[in-house]
């Protein structure tokens, strides 16, 4: 029997890639074939507001067997007990992401580790660190097929004919999956906004003519914070994150939003001359000390 990596995926399209960046490159180090399991994460009612999207890539990777899925309540308990034997075992059956008492993670190399030939991968992974090893592997894979995509897009040509700077703000962080805590997701637009400002002026002075592009997963309200005589609001209306995500791939440069959405647009970004800026320390979206990549310029 061939050894197996069965990757749990979940959240959106961000999340996603870096969970299935990692798992690749675990499979590629220690010789395990790659499976995925695409319901696991969101059979629970507060994880569906997002869904599974790799299938919208260039990935072949096969989905696994529904034997190796915990994807209802009972097997979900299975699992939850499965992880508490595995604790005293040799060889691990899941490779589960470490955290410390407040939740934060960093890069750890896992290839070390004794494994079981079946192996459940959990976690978000969220740095390069795990994967920059197969960054050409990862650059092919992560093409959104065409299908997907709104023929004759109306953005394409003003992103791509100009010295375009890709911003995204996301709303809603901490508002969503029942939170309701509105008033953090408000100061965290505002912060948001403070950085992009500051970094819409380094731009200013580094790039001639820069003009200035804007995702979001709302745009109700961002008027307030950004003229639209001088930002343009990429508003896709079909097929929304799909085809946000693929415009990514023609801006020039990037002042990244405190999003994993938005990290992936900018690191598969293949403008050789891209300048990518990213937020401080404290607008960082992720537990995961390592996030952003060293060469990205920070704006405090």
């Amino acid at each position: 029997m061939s050894k197996k990596i069965i990757v749990r995926i979940a959240e959106g399209i961000g999340n996603q890639l870096f969970m299935y960046a990692h798992a690749y490159a675990l499979s590629k180090k220690i010789n395990y074939d790659l499976y995925i399991d695409n319901t696991s994460g969101y059979f629970q009612k507060k994880n569906q507001i997002r869904s599974y999207e790799l299938d919208k890539f260039n990935i072949n990777t096969n989905l696994s067997d529904k034997k190796y899925r915990f994807d209802n309540f009972l097997l979900n308990l299975k699992r939850n007990l499965l992880k508490k034997i595995d604790n005293y075992k040799t060889n691990k059956s899941f490779l589960i992401e470490s955290k410390d008492r407040n939740k934060i993670t960093n890069y750890h190399d896992t290839v070390k580790l004794n494994f079981s030939d079946i192996l459940y991968v959990e976690g978000y992974y969220e740095t390069e660190k795990y994967f920059k090893d197969f960054t050409n592997d990862l650059k092919k894979k992560f093409i959104i097929n065409e299908k997907y995509l709104e023929k004759n897009n109306k953005y394409i040509d003003l992103v791509k004919n100009s010295n375009s700077v890709s911003i995204s703000v996301r709303q809603h962080r901490f508002s969503e999956r029942g939170q309701k805590n509105y008033s953090k997701s408000i100061k965290f637009i505002q912060n948001t906004a403070n950085y992009i400002n500051k970094a819409v002026i380094f731009f200013k002075n580094k790039i001639p003519n820069a003009k200035f592009f804007i995702w979001s997963n709302d745009f109700t309200g961002l008027n307030k914070y950004f003229d639209e005589n001088e930002f343009i609001f990429i508003k896709n209306n079909t097929n929304k994150s799909i085809n946000d995500f693929n415009l990514f791939k023609y801006a020039k440069h990037f002042i990244v939003g405190p999003t994993s959405f938005h990290w992936w647009g900018a690191w598969l970004n293949q403008n050789r001359d891209k300048i990518c800026v990213r937020p401080p320390d404290n607008l960082n979206p992720s537990n995961n000390k390592n996030f952003w990549p060293e060469s990205w310029i920070k704006i405090d």
